[in-house]
């Protein structure tokens, strides 16, 4: 039994980091007075989400136990007015070789930064510059290294997993219904992509998605950072028959394992294995499985590949399940409550989207 399976090999992802567009020896990260090379990590939102960002600062954290980086955290908190002049001033330090962001709305801050600063590194994840120059970065980001992840070919696997388990009526309590829900932080490229491929997944197995998948978003002005909005929502999917439901709206999301307890149904994780990341015990009992979008195990990458001097800087990456850049938790929670033939089911639709034999879906 694996605590946690992602579907791929490590090494296939560290190939991905280098590759033509290479830096050189010289591009790797240079030492402050410390004699580490240092990284400031700045964050559009705060840590404690238990998801997202936890995820990046986990891998970060890592490179200074197993690389020698040093690490400094800059938290920009959730009021969207203040993020423009926080990267700034991040960025005007001189305390730093690598500055690191993160999501698609740090895109436009990266881009305007990067070309200021052209002697300092800048490491996007889970969103892209533009590298033509035609929009926004006028150096064409050659100082900045980008990755995406094909959430895509995770949330397929999410969308196999509930429909099969709904259709079995595995699950304890099984209403029989077969709906399920999925709670989106906002509208958005990426996160229409989870949704994408969830539909697209669920449809796979057997499933409807136009009547067994209700999805709903909490929007407002802070849609990644409403647990009482998200334990909403989930409380009205499960009211409405969801025998389980998907947050994927990082501490949002955290609400909808309060309501999962309340209404006695059940949950995915998302981007970190919140079965570990949730302290109530009963909460952690809801999560069947985490399908994840694994950040710090991509910056630790990078991170290795900079030291090395081989980071690909200049150009875009993308990685899914044959990467390991994302993948789903197979722990003691999931064998107990995922039957042995969806859990085969499962591992050999894995094997299809990994090997190319089945294309999912995506919203861009």
């Amino acid at each position: 039994m694996h605590k946690i399976r992602i579907l791929g090999s490590v090494a296939a992802l560290s190939l991905t980091l280098a590759g033509c567009g290479a830096s050189t020896a010289t591009d790797s990260a240079q030492s402050g007075k410390s004699g580490k090379p240092r990284i400031k990590f700045v964050i559009n939102g705060n840590l404690g989400d238990r998801s997202f960002f936890d995820s990046a600062y986990a891998g970060l954290k890592k490179t200074e136990k197993d690389l020698g980086y040093s690490l400094k955290v800059v938290e920009l908190g959730s009021d969207r007015t203040k993020w423009s002049s926080g990267f700034e001033d991040a960025a005007a330090g001189d305390d730093y070789d690598v500055l690191v962001a993160g999501t698609v709305d740090t895109v436009g801050f990266v881009s305007k930064l990067a070309p200021e600063y052209p002697d300092k590194k800048f490491w996007l994840f889970d969103g892209s510059v533009d590298y033509t120059g035609k929009s926004g970065c006028s150096n064409k980001c050659a100082n900045v290294y980008s990755v995406t992840f094909k959430q895509n070919e995770a949330a397929y696997l999410a969308g196999f997993l509930a429909d099969k388990l709904v259709a079995a009526k595995a699950l304890p309590g099984s209403t029989g219904n077969g709906k399920v829900g999925v709670i989106g932080g906002v509208k958005i490229p990426v996160i229409e992509d989870f949704v994408v491929g969830f539909k697209a997944g669920f449809k796979a197995a057997g499933g409807n998605p136009s009547s067994g998948v209700l999805v709903q978003y909490v929007g407002g002005d802070n849609p990644f950072g409403d647990p009482a909005k998200g334990k909403q929502i989930a409380s009205a999917m499960y009211g409405q028959g969801a025998e389980l439901v998907w947050p994927v709206a990082g501490s949002s999301g955290l609400g909808a394992f309060e309501s999962a307890v309340a209404a006695k149904r059940y949950a995915f994780g998302v981007d970190s294995d919140q079965y570990k990341t949730l302290t109530d015990p009963d909460q952690r009992q809801t999560v069947v499985t985490s399908i994840l979008k694994n950040a710090g195990n991509a910056l630790y990458l990078a991170a290795k590949a900079n030291t090395a001097g081989t980071l690909a800087y200049g150009k875009p990456a993308a990685v899914g399940l044959a990467e390991d850049g994302v993948g789903y938790v197979d722990n003691a929670n999931f064998d107990k409550l995922v039957p042995a033939a969806v859990r085969a089911d499962l591992e050999a639709q894995a094997a299809k989207v990994k090997s190319g034999a089945v294309k999912v879906p995506s919203a861009f």
